[in-house]
């Protein structure tokens, strides 16, 4: 993995919620995920700085959904896994698989 596609622990978490929450992946609800999967408090402008990052990346697609009274005419913008956003997840996945392979931690 070179440096232009590593990726770091916080775009994996965002990665992995947006891939959880299917076509339902926008900011707040990535939030969301990522605070109840993660019990880690986590701010919105996180979140969207990741996912600028990720998708200026490539390694995700956004589209614009419909104007909505709720949001004061604004639209939500949703998120999905790119097809390199998907392969640069399985890469991370399976580096650490090799890494965490036959070690033994104790638990003291």
């Amino acid at each position: 993995m070179t440096k232009g596609n590593y990726l770091g622990e916080f775009e994996q978490v965002v990665l992995l919620a947006t891939a959880r929450l299917g076509d339902d992946a926008y900011g707040m609800s990535i939030r969301r995920e990522i605070q109840e999967k993660t019990s880690r408090n986590v701010s919105i402008g996180a979140v969207y700085a990741t996912l600028d990052r990720l998708q200026g990346k490539a390694l995700l697609e956004s589209r614009m959904g419909a104007v909505t009274p709720q949001r004061g005419g604004r639209p939500k913008r949703f998120f999905r896994l790119s097809p390199a956003g998907t392969a640069a997840l399985l890469g991370a996945r399976r580096t650490m698989d090799r890494l965490w392979d036959g070690l033994e931690l104790g638990t003291e």
